[in-house]
C-alpha cells in the first residue's frame, strides 16, 4: 500500500497481435489501485471475452513495479464518509477480480517489482505468474490493521500450504518470487526486467491455442474442489462432448492425424 496522493491512476489498454496487454499505470505511486482502474478492467475483460480474435491476455505495471495495491490516503479519506461508500469501492474491485477470473482467455500476470495487498490478490487471481527474479510479494493488510480484498484469503488459502498463508497474512512478512516459484504460484522466473517480454511470449503461444477448449478448462479448474467429484465429473463430461463436437477439436484431431501444427480457428465457437 502506498501513501501518497493520488495521481493519473489509469489502467492502459493495448492490442499486441492476439494478445490484449493491461498495464497499472500510477508509477509515482507505484501503480497503486483506484476505481477508475476496476471500472476500465471490467469493460476491457468483458469486451476481450467477446473479441474472437484475442487469444489471451498480459496483465502488468508501468514502471519498475506490479502493484503497490490500494491508496492508503484514500482510505483514510473514506473513513470520515459512510461505510457503505468503501463497501462500494471493493465491490467494484471484487467484480473486475471475477470477470478476470472468469474471462474464457488466459490472463497472465507479469511481476516486477512489489505486488503488494490487492496488488499480490490480483496477481493471484490470474491464470500465471511470470515474475521477475528479484520481485517480491506482500499481503501488507495487517500491517495497517485491514484484513484483505480482492481474494488475497481465498487465493493464498486454496494456493499455499495452511502455515504459509497464515504468515502471510499475519506478519505481512514479504515472500520472494524462488519461494512461489518452488511452491507452484509462480510459473516463471525471469530476469529483471524481462518479466513482460517473457509473458508477452507466453501468451502468445497460448494465443494460437483453441480457445473455447481454454475456456472450458477455466471453468472446469475453478468449479473443481467446489462441488462433489460426481458433479465435476458430469460436468467434465459436458464439456468434454460439447468440445468433441465443435471445430477446435476437429481442426486439432486431424491436425494430429496428419503430423501437422493445429491451425486452430478463431471465430466463436
Amino acid at each position: 500500500m502506498t501513501t501518497a496522493a493520488h495521481t493519473d491512476a489509469r489502467l492502459i489498454v493495448e492490442r499486441r497481435d492476439d494478445v490484449l496487454l493491461l498495464t497499472l499505470s500510477n508509477p509515482a505511486m507505484r501503480n497503486a489501485l483506484h476505481p477508475d482502474i476496476y471500472a476500465t478492467g471490467t469493460e476491457a475483460l468483458l469486451t476481450a471475452a467477446d473479441d474472437p480474435t484475442l487469444g489471451a491476455i498480459v496483465l502488468t505495471g508501468a514502471g519498475e513495479h506490479f502493484c503497490a495495491g490500494g491508496n492508503l490516503n484514500r482510505l483514510a479519506a473514506n473513513r470520515s464518509q459512510p461505510p457503505a461508500l468503501q463497501r462500494d469501492s471493493i465491490e467494484r474491485f471484487h467484480r473486475w477480480v471475477l470477470v478476470l477470473r472468469r474471462c474464457p482467455l488466459p490472463v497472465i500476470a507479469a511481476v516486477e517489482g512489489n505486488a503488494a495487498g490487492a496488488g499480490f490478490s490480483l496477481a493471484l487471481a490470474c491464470d500465471f505468474i511470470v515474475a521477475a527474479e528479484s520481485a517480491k510479494f506482500t499481503m501488507a493488510y495487517v500491517k495497517v490493521g485491514l484484513s484483505p480484498d480482492g481474494g488475497g484469503s481465498a487465493f493464498t488459502g486454496r494456493l499455499l500450504p495452511r502455515q504459509l498463508a497464515a504468515e502471510l497474512l499475519l506478519t505481512g512478512a514479504p515472500v520472494d518470487s524462488r519461494r512461489l516459484h518452488a511452491l507452484g504460484v509462480v510459473n516463471r522466473i525471469a530476469a529483471d526486467g524481462t518479466a513482460l517480454d517473457e509473458a508477452l511470449a507466453l501468451a502468445q503461444s497460448l494465443a494460437r491455442g483453441p480457445r473455447a477448449a481454454h475456456g472450458r478448462i477455466k471453468g472446469l479448474l475453478d468449479a473443481a474442489g467446489q462441488q462433489p467429484l460426481e458433479r465435476q465429473l458430469d460436468l467434465e463430461a459436458d464439456n468434454f462432448v460439447d468440445s468433441l463436437f465443435g471445430p477446435e477439436a476437429a481442426e486439432g484431431i486431424d491436425a494430429f492425424r496428419a503430423k501437422r501444427t493445429p491451425d486452430f480457428p478463431r471465430s466463436p465457437t
